[in-house]
């Protein structure tokens, strides 16, 4: 059996996509109450799009401020084809619908991309934010195709059901997308084992060295962009299914922008980074938004902290404890590290808490100075929770500060013990 898996690829990574496959399959019957089933398949279907942007921001290191393009495009296709289909125009099973949405959008990747990746970095950037108003503004002055403001919808059951399987209930409708986010998923990844995938790297790192090797850095983006934009359809196209429409909101900045500060927060220096920040993203909007009208201000707070303080996101976080873990340094920084979450949790909740506070007193003034919290009801108008919100806040920022200077301290000693023991273990 040793040799086998020897002979076959690493078990390890064997290991890891199995056990993303139990995780899919497994997770109905975990989070099985209320919307959970439908949040999950929000996930599923923000993760493909998250990882098709990151084919361009991580590996290509194209920033794109107008991703949303190439998945709305892909749904708008995938939804008039749902539709065709329901008409008898067309014969295309619901199962493959989402990627009629993939060749849509890489059939206007191939339009749009010959034109933005003439240009790199910040004028790339800009060509793609006038590309994503551009198609706004068409989704609202050409109804036939785009709806108007009241998009295109669709019934995702249509024809008799074959196995049993006819995409009503919501389930099944979490399987479909679990099984195209599994293969896109793992695509996406053989994508980056490619000779197309490194030398994008290459482009990326240092674009005059990889044309002196004889690549046109503009066609390996180019192409780069195009398989991207495939991806990103076939995002589109699964939202069709999930949501049964399509609206002008699929092809505009804010989501092109929402998908921007998931993979940020997620981490776009490693293939998983963009998973995680994907989920933390619904979670923010699809289920903190049901608690708090101030969610986009913590997801924006959440952006800068982590680009300020992490840049690798929380994937890198994760790398750097795993890292500690293997050289058996964890518990020489776990005492400092308690320490300083510690201190960072009174502030941390205060401040929320002020924020709240803000919030009634300003949005939610109409409805009195009241505000409900943990089964008790704060007075806004009163002096008192403002003090104490504020004298927590402002001992809990002091003792981190001082918790920061032991932890760096420390943290730069372990750092540069494990340093000398990698130089060891190449020697």
């Amino acid at each position: 059996m040793t040799r086998l898996i020897g002979k076959t690829g690493n078990p390890g990574r064997w290991l890891t996509w199995c056990g993303f496959a139990f995780v899919l399959l497994a997770a109905p019957y975990v989070f099985n109450q209320g919307a959970a089933l439908s949040i999950l398949s929000q996930m599923g279907t923000l993760i493909v799009f998250a990882l098709s942007f990151n084919m361009l921001l991580g590996q290509g290191g194209m920033l794109t401020l107008g991703h949303a393009v190439y998945s709305g495009l892909g749904a708008y296709v995938a939804i008039h084809a749902l539709n065709l289909t329901a008409a008898g125009a067309l014969s295309v099973p619901v199962t493959l619908i989402p990627l009629v949405g993939g060749l849509g959008g890489m059939g206007f990747g191939i339009l749009f991309g010959y034109v933005t990746t003439k240009k790199s970095g910040t004028a790339f950037a800009m060509i793609t934010l006038g590309m994503v108003e551009l198609v706004f503004a068409c989704a609202l002055m050409f109804s036939d195709f785009f709806g108007g403001e009241g998009g295109i919808t669709a019934n995702r059951v249509i024809g008799e059901p074959v196995l049993g399987i006819s995409y009503g209930p919501q389930i099944q409708v979490y399987y479909l997308l679990a099984f195209w986010l599994f293969v896109c998923t793992a695509a996406m990844y053989a994508f980056t084992r490619t000779p197309l995938g490194r030398i994008l790297n290459a482009v990326r790192d240092n674009p005059e060295r990889a044309e002196f090797i004889g690549y046109n850095p503009q066609r390996v983006r180019y192409l780069g962009l195009i398989l991207s934009a495939f991806f990103a359809g076939i995002s589109g196209g699964l939202a069709a299914i999930n949501f049964e429409i399509v609206s002008a909101e699929n092809v505009s900045a804010m989501r092109s922008a929402w998908v921007l500060l998931s993979t940020f927060i997620g981490g776009i220096g490693f293939f998983f980074g963009p998973m995680i920040g994907a989920i933390v993203g619904v979670f923010m909007t699809a289920v903190l938004s049901e608690y708090t009208k101030a969610w986009q201000l913590y997801l924006g707070a959440l952006f800068v902290l982590m680009v300020m303080l992490a840049p690798g996101g929380i994937a890198g976080l994760v790398m750097m404890t795993m890292r500690l873990i293997r050289f058996r340094k964890l518990s020489a920084i776990a005492g400092p590290m308690a320490v300083l979450g510690a201190a960072a949790l009174p502030a941390l909740c205060s401040l929320s808490f002020i924020i709240e506070m803000l919030y009634q007193r300003t949005l939610e003034s109409t409805h009195g100075s009241i505000m409900p919290l943990f089964g008790m009801q704060i007075d806004t108008a009163a002096p008192l929770p403002w003090f104490m919100a504020v004298a927590v806040c402002v001992l809990g920022w002091t003792a981190f500060l001082r918790a920061r200077v032991t932890f760096r301290r420390r943290w730069n000693d372990i750092d540069a013990a494990i340093a000398v023991l990698e130089q060891r273990g190449e020697a």
